[in-house]
Order: structure tokens, then C-alpha cells, then sequence
């Protein structure tokens, strides 16, 4: 897989944020070398996110994002910052470009301060270093000009700061240089089924035929699943739900693991031995993106489920809705058929994620294949925070058929979450 074709999910995903003309897409310009973002004299140029990915040297695939100006005017404005904002649930890394004629507005500050709540990796670029202004030496804006009506505000001491000149070039190479840093402390190290894989092992991949997937493709976790199999030097064979049965003794060797698409999982539970172990890819992808432990304590709730209550379905990518289509119809299906009453459902996909969960006693998300992690964890932190229980299609699937303690079994550790 080249640099192009490494999926979004798995780019650093770095935000520019920052006051209307402080120079937030002439920075984003000046560091990526292209024209990727509108340069205006005319404030409020961007008006909403602008996303692009490249390979940002010498931290590698990265996605960058251009937002709206943080102090925007009007109705309109408003729903600019919002959007501006929202990006902070989906940035690894985050560059506060500040106007360096200017120095640090009270916005500025407010977005910090969010920045830091987040625990994002944040660097300030203040820009315009070629030019004179009270605000271009380093700790020392003092309290000159204002925006809003509010003073300026010297910049902290405890994050970097670099004095950078989109017009010239100045302090580029030490703002790659410190994305680059921070970017690398964002690689979490963890593997998707490899680390359970010794040289050689055999490792059967499930895969149904998915209709909503583009002719002649396999979906993204299965073809990570495969990368991630042959790094270490095991065998992946792939095959459809009704070959398993004949080809597990036809192998010649037993496999150490199998792992299946969730819709499948009655099927291929019956099909595999005990003495094999069974998982799915969404079992696998939680605990890729370290949220397995409260998605399997989120499956439980289904107990206690009654009429009437509210469940989201929710989707992380937008695709043609089959008629039998996973998440509006059989997931609802199994629901019903587990805890025997008639639940109040509802359906987002893409980035339409509430910010009022309140009214639900349970949200069922997909696998998040298409989210990076930060934004995967920032819905998780936004239920937790509401009281909200959370999981996923997999795991409430092999919950709602009475084998998600089997298929946890590769994860003694999450298993005895269920008791």
C-alpha cells in the first residue's frame, strides 16, 4: 500500500485552526509545499473544513485540515465556528496559527483552552514573523490591539511556539519538525490480530460477499486485517461463510484463529471447533482503537432494555441502503428478537453523531472503520459523559446469539468484563 492509498483512518489527522486572516491556509500552504487551501485578503475565506491527504515528510500519511476562522460574524459565523470546532473531535495534532502583528485574542485563548481539554498535541505558529508588530517576539504580546473588544494575551509558556512566516518561509522546517514530533507520539503501537499470530500460523478470514462494498473489493478492515497477517509472517485464507465447514479439515494443519464478518457469527460458531479460537472483525477493530472493554459493558445493557426506550444506530460512512441492510433492518431485527419488546430506533451515518444523547438508553455504533481514532473516542467520552451505555454491531451481535464470551476468548481480560 502506498502513501496515497493509506486509508484516512490511519493518516495523523492535523488541524489549522485560528483567528480570519491570521494566515491559517497560507501556513497550511507554506508547510505542505501545495496550494491546498483558498488564500484571500478577504476575511472568512474558508468556510468550511477543508480536508486533504498527502504524505507530510518526515512524519509520513497525514490528513490535513483547513477550518474556519474561529471569530466569525453572524448567524452564519456561528455555524463556521461550530464546524471549526466539531474538527477538534477528529484532530491528532493541532497548529493555533496566531496573527504575529497581533498576538493572542480571547478566542484564541477559549480554542486553547478546548485544545487542552481534549489532550490534543497542540503547537502555536505565530505567523507573520517578517512583519513588525507588538506581538513578534516570543512571551511578550502584551496586551496590544484587540478583537472583539477584548485584550490580546501573552502566549502560554508551557506549549511550543514558533515564529513563522507563511510569505517567506521562516521557521517551516521547525514547524514540520515539531508535527513530526508530535504526530509520532500519537502511534499507538497496537496491532489488529498480528500480535496473536506466531510465523506461519493459519488465520481464516470469513468474508461474505458485501453488496454495499464496490464490485471486486474487499472492505477496509478485512484488507488491514490480511496487512496486518502477513506482517507476521502468518497465512491468511479468506473464504465465504459457506466454505468454512469443508475447508477446515481440508487445511491440513488447524488454523490458530478464525475470524468472521459479524453477520455471519451464528453460522461460523457452529461451524468452528471449540479447540479453534473465534472472533470477529469488530471484536478485533475495538480493541485496535482501544475501546473493547466499555463496548463489551455497553452490549450488557441490552438486558435491561424496554419498550418504548430510544436506541441509536449509528454509522460511521454513508453508503446505499441495501433492503436487508445491516444497520436499519437486521440489527433492529435481532434487537427485537432479544429482548422481546418494541424499542424506538433511530439511524445516523456519516458525521451526523448528536451532540444530546440524553434521550437514549443505548447506542450501537458500527466497527468505525472510516473514523480515525480520535473521533471513534470522542463519541465513546461523549456517551460516557451522558451516562449513555455504547457498542458496536459486532458485539451485540455475538451478545444478542450468546457467543460474545467465546469469541472473546483470544482476550481473557475483556471476557471477564461479562462476569
Amino acid at each position: 500500500m502506498g502513501m496515497n492509498d493509506t486509508p484516512s483512518s490511519e493518516r495523523v489527522h492535523i488541524g489549522f485552526f485560528g483567528r480570519r486572516n491570521a494566515g491559517k491556509s497560507s501556513v497550511l500552504n507554506a508547510v505542505t509545499g501545495q496550494d491546498l487551501a483558498v488564500v484571500s485578503e478577504v476575511k472568512g475565506t474558508t468556510t468550511d473544513p477543508v480536508y486533504k491527504a498527502m504524505e507530510l515528510l518526515p512524519l509520513g500519511p497525514v490528513m490535513m485540515i483547513d477550518t474556519p476562522g474561529i471569530d466569525d460574524e453572524g448567524e452564519l459565523g456561528g455555524l463556521r465556528i461550530k464546524k471549526s470546532y466539531q474538527v477538534l473531535n477528529k484532530t491528532d495534532v493541532a497548529v493555533l496559527v496566531v496573527d504575529g502583528c497581533q498576538g493572542m485574542a480571547y478566542e484564541d485563548r477559549a480554542l486553547l483552552g478546548r485544545i487542552q481539554e481534549k489532550h490534543i498535541p497542540c503547537v502555536i505558529a505565530c505567523n507573520k514573523a517578517d512583519m513588525d508588530g507588538p506581538a513578534a517576539n516570543h512571551g511578550d504580546s502584551g496586551n496590544q490591539g484587540e478583537s472583539a473588544g477584548k485584550p490580546q494575551e501573552a502566549y502560554p509558556q508551557s506549549l511550543p511556539v514558533i515564529m513563522v512566516s507563511a510569505l517567506t518561509g521562516q521557521g517551516m522546517d521547525q514547524l514540520k519538525e515539531c508535527l513530526a514530533g508530535l504526530g509520532k507520539r500519537q502511534e499507538s503501537g497496537r496491532r489488529i490480530v498480528g500480535d496473536l499470530l506466531e510465523p506461519l500460523d493459519f488465520a481464516v478470514l470469513v468474508v461474505p460477499i458485501d453488496k454495499a462494498a464496490p464490485k471486486g473489493r474487499l472492505i477496509l478492515p478485512q484488507q488491514q486485517t490480511i496487512r496486518d497477517i502477513l506482517e507476521a509472517g502468518a497465512v491468511s485464507i479468506v473464504l465465504k461463510e459457506d466454505g468454512l465447514a469443508k475447508a477446515l479439515p481440508a487445511l491440513g494443519k488447524k488454523p490458530r484463529i478464525v475470524i468472521t464478518d459479524s453477520q455471519v457469527f451464528g453460522s461460523v460458531a457452529k461451524d468452528t471447533p471449540e479447540d479453534i479460537l473465534l472472533t470477529s472483525f469488530s471484536i478485533l477493530f475495538a480493541r485496535y482503537k482501544g475501546n473493547l472493554g466499555p463496548l463489551v459493558k455497553g452490549a450488557a445493557a441490552l438486558k435491561h432494555i424496554g419498550a418504548g426506550d430510544k436506541i441509536l444506530i449509528s454509522e460511521g460512512c454513508t453508503h446505499h441502503r441495501q433492503c436487508n441492510d445491516i444497520g436499519t433492518v437486521k440489527l433492529p431485527g435481532w434487537i427485537r428478537q432479544y429482548t422481546g419488546v418494541e424499542p424506538e430506533f433511530h439511524f445516523t451515518s456519516g458525521t451526523g453523531f448528536p451532540d444530546d444523547l440524553s434521550g437514549y438508553s443505548l447506542i450501537v455504533h458500527c466497527g468505525g472503520c472510516m473514523l480515525n481514532e480520535r473521533e471513534m473516542k470522542y463519541r465513546m467520552e461523549c456517551a460516557e459523559d451522558q451516562g449513555i451505555p455504547m457498542t458496536n454491531y459486532g458485539i451485540l451481535i455475538a451478545y444478542t446469539q450468546g457467543i460474545l464470551k467465546r469469541s472473546l476468548e483470544p482476550f481473557p481480560e475483556i471476557a471477564s468484563l461479562l462476569g
